[in-house]
């Protein structure tokens, strides 16, 4: 391989929010990226921000709700014959209008971008990267997956509790081949999520200004933690002091301690 040939990065769902936010990381990082989305436009404007940094930046869009898409996103980008050294699997959404008034459809949706696509994108990556000795996976998970569940956005949780331990498990099995592998896991993010799900005012009235962290400031705790290939990493003070009660708690008080949190959103 040339020593010289500068590092390409895929990351998904990276038209906004913590996926726009570490693709500006990786390109002031010197890094080239490939940025996938279902929506062009976002994504074509990012591109041109960041070939200010001199890194090129190849844009796909596809949909990872669709089953087809992980394998069309790997044979797209070997077609334009691009090595992927790094992947961010940050695509992602919820629904909190509660699981019986959620279509199984759309139950199956963030089923498979978020649990399923990540799986598979590691999967047909992942080898590729063992066999020339580096590599880089970040998937980013949230503070949701150290919980326990709340109503409303029933799944969200338990599908990010899948994410952080497939990362941990991927990353013991990495170990000595240079691929690096962490679970990032934010807590509330300034970012448009919550305008998309609908929450925005709600979770803005019912927490605090110092829960909120930006999308900035949670990007480089992800690079950094993936640098240094830790299998796991949670931004915040706070954040980790709310994962560390609900893991030592009894199972009732800590159900009782997030049981405010859809009542709060008016969900349930």
């Amino acid at each position: 391989m040339n020593p010289n040939r500068r590092r390409t990065i895929l990351i998904t769902g990276a038209s906004a929010g913590i996926g726009a936010a570490l693709a500006r990381v990786y390109a002031a990082k010197g890094w080239d990226l490939v940025l996938t989305a279902r929506r062009a436009r976002p994504l074509e404007t990012l591109a041109e921000e960041l070939q200010g940094y001199g890194s090129v930046v190849t844009v796909i869009t596809d949909d990872l709700a669709d089953p087809a898409a992980p394998r069309r996103l790997f044979e797209a980008i070997a077609e334009k014959s691009l090595i992927v050294d790094g992947l961010i699997n940050n695509a992602g959404f919820s629904r909190t209008a509660g699981f019986l008034q959620t279509g199984p459809e759309a139950h199956a949706a963030m089923i498979r971008v978020m649990l399923t696509a990540p799986v598979e994108l590691a999967r047909l990556f992942a080898p590729g990267m063992a066999e020339r000795g580096f590599g880089r996976i970040l998937n980013v998970a949230s503070l949701a997956g150290q919980m326990p569940a709340t109503g409303g956005d029933t799944l969200y949780g338990p599908i990010k509790s899948f994410l952080i331990k497939a990362s941990q498990g991927l990353h013991l099995e990495m170990a000595g081949t240079g691929v690096h592998v962490t679970a990032l896991c934010p807590g509330y993010t300034l970012t448009e999520f919550h305008d998309v799900n609908g929450t925005r005012a709600e979770v803005s009235a019912a927490y605090p200004a110092w829960m909120w962290q930006t999308a900035e400031h949670v990007a480089e705790v992800g690079y950094a933690a993936l640098e240094a290939n830790r299998p796991k990493v949670t931004p915040g003070f706070m954040n980790n002091v709310l994962a560390s009660l609900a893991k030592h708690l009894p199972d009732g008080m800590a159900l009782r301690m997030v049981g405010g949190h859809a009542k709060r959103l008016k969900r349930i």
